[in-house]
């Protein structure tokens, strides 16, 4: 039973093989549609993972200075220490005001102006590096820690985090968008391929079931056809993103340097191309679904 079930198989990725290699320029032409329409959506979802690794990059550590009053003393000190070690929100180091002040005066232009202040106006500070980065996360932690007693105010400039944030996630749902169409496009196609299929076959499947063939050998081939013309138009897809991101590398790490800074694009990786061919496979599966069940249907009729 196993082996029969494997040799129909068998036969109908093979019929589905034939079919491909016996139309070159029809497949190609197929293959550069459909490799078209997976290249979009997927080098939008690489441009945002890569843009989101150099926002963590270029913001670094996010830092949170929490400044104490001045009348809050070596108690209030201990205070806040304690409730640190029992937040354990990430690293976190005390700076005396003393320290603060020395710093302050090394920097340049500034020794003439602390020298010349009747006393230290700095007050002593902890600053935080949480374990987690995220907008969200620093945010909650910035409000935790001004509600805290013998706290004066609290410092965290990650607005451009937020806003730099917020436009990853607005990207990554126009992406989403975009694939969607996209993916009912490549549906589309393969529909229409298939049709064409079926009706060119139309006197080989009258044969095949007057001589006992079921719906299921009749269908089979023609999925496996979908489904291979999709996995291959997504391996296509992944080696256009490729090609595309080789091309852009340079000029960005340009552009990068000129800013100081180090970034190479990161093309899709082993995991990416499988998952391009996987998606590819099931969309051509569901548009052959769809077309043989509607092009037989009209046979029948």
């Amino acid at each position: 039973m196993m082996h029969s079930w494997l040799f129909q198989h068998r036969v109908a990725v093979s019929s589905a093989v034939r079919r491909l290699w016996g139309a070159p320029l029809n497949t190609l032409l197929s293959l550069l549609v459909i490799g078209i329409a997976l290249t979009l959506p997927a080098a939008g979802y690489l441009l945002i993972e890569n843009l989101r690794v150099f926002s963590a990059r270029a913001s670094g550590t996010q830092q949170i200075s929490i400044f104490l009053e001045r009348e809050a003393g070596r108690k209030g000190v201990a205070e806040i220490e304690s409730r640190l070690q029992s937040a354990n929100p990430g690293r976190w180091r005390f700076v005396p005001r003393e320290e603060a002040l020395k710093r302050l005066q090394e920097s340049t232009g500034m020794a003439e102006v602390v020298a010349s202040l009747p006393r230290n106006p700095l007050p002593d500070a902890f600053v935080v590096e949480p374990a987690e980065g995220s907008p969200e996360v620093l945010e909650a932690l910035r409000q935790s820690f001004t509600a805290w007693p013998q706290v004066a105010h609290v410092q965290l400039d990650s607005a451009w985090v937020r806003r730099f944030d917020a436009l990853l996630r607005l990207g990554k749902l126009a992406v989403t968008l975009l694939a969607l169409v996209f993916g009912a496009g490549l549906v589309a196609i393969t529909f229409n391929t298939i049709r064409l299929q079926v009706v060119s076959h139309a006197a080989e499947i009258e044969v095949a079931r007057l001589i006992g063939a079921t719906n299921a050998f009749v269908r089979r081939p023609f999925y496996y056809f979908g489904a291979l013309q999709g996995a291959l138009g997504g391996v296509l897809a992944a080696l256009l993103v490729g090609l595309g991101f080789k091309l852009l590398d340079a000029p960005i790490a340009e552009l990068a340097a000129l800013y100081g800074g180090k970034f190479a694009l990161a093309g899709p990786g082993a995991l990416d191309v499988l998952l391009l061919a996987v998606i590819g496979a099931g969309l051509g599966w569901l548009g052959a679904q769809l077309s043989v069940s509607l092009s037989l249907r009209q046979l029948n009729g």
